[in-house]
């Protein structure tokens, strides 16, 4: 139920976060050599597709697998996105139901997070020479490098989190109806890219019937990742 929401609460902590990322994204525009993020995307978004490849492969995991990595951990430029969100977030808190609104949230914070990650991964890439030549190894040891094991948890816990709502949403009988309703109007209140994500991933969740096995695999698998790179 939404009644332990406070939507207003949630759209001050979006506003905020949006900002936050609106500014991490305005200095690496200025960067002579901004190039270097895109290909740092890249090559996770490459990583993240092999580590998961039999999830992609299934009938019923592969959309919220496709949705995870194009949505939350994709090389996608969220710029536009941003913007989107900056100028309509009162409007979201007055049209958005409480639940859908926090789900907005918890993928702008995990945006953010990865954002200022990625960041510091460049920072330490470029210091070994290794920002256009990236494998394995020179990963590996950037990420060391760059530490913030609190914020490798809190991303890795990020994504159960938002995963585990939008299953919830799946479960909410008026939302599959609500979204629909939305859509046109959503458009017109130049929402359409929010709406688009929400649609996207109550589809991905609504499809998979039950998202614990998936999402507990997913959480596996990062966290023995995070931890090979940190040993």
């Amino acid at each position: 139920m939404d009644d332990d929401l406070d939507k207003d609460a949630i759209g001050r902590e979006l506003a905020a976060c949006i900002a936050e990322a609106r500014e991490l994204r305005a200095v690496r525009a200025s960067d002579p050599d901004a190039a270097d993020y895109p290909l740092l995307k890249q090559w996770q978004a490459d990583r993240l597709a092999r580590t998961y490849a039999d999830l992609l492969a299934s009938a019923r995991y592969a959309p919220a697998a496709e949705f995870f990595l194009s949505d939350l951990y994709g090389p996608k430029d969220f710029r536009s996105r941003d913007d989107e969100l900056a100028r309509v977030v009162p409007v979201m808190v007055r049209v958005l139901p409480a639940r859908a609104l926090f789900t907005l949230l918890e993928a702008v914070k995990m945006d953010t997070l990865s954002e200022s990650l990625d960041t510091d991964m460049v920072k330490a890439l470029r210091a070994a020479g290794r920002s256009h030549d990236i494998d394995w190894n020179a990963y590996a040891a950037a990420y060391r490098t760059v530490g913030r094991r609190g914020d490798r948890e809190q991303q890795i816990a990020l994504v159960d989190k938002i995963g585990r709502t939008l299953d919830r949403l799946t479960r909410m009988p008026l939302i599959r109806v609500s979204l629909r309703i939305m859509e046109g109007p959503a458009y017109l209140a130049g929402l359409s890219r929010l709406h688009s994500f929400l649609q996207r991933g109550f589809d991905a969740f609504s499809e998979m019937k039950g998202a614990d096995e998936f999402l507990a695999i997913v959480t596996a698998r990062e966290t023995a990742m995070m931890k090979e790179w940190f040993g």
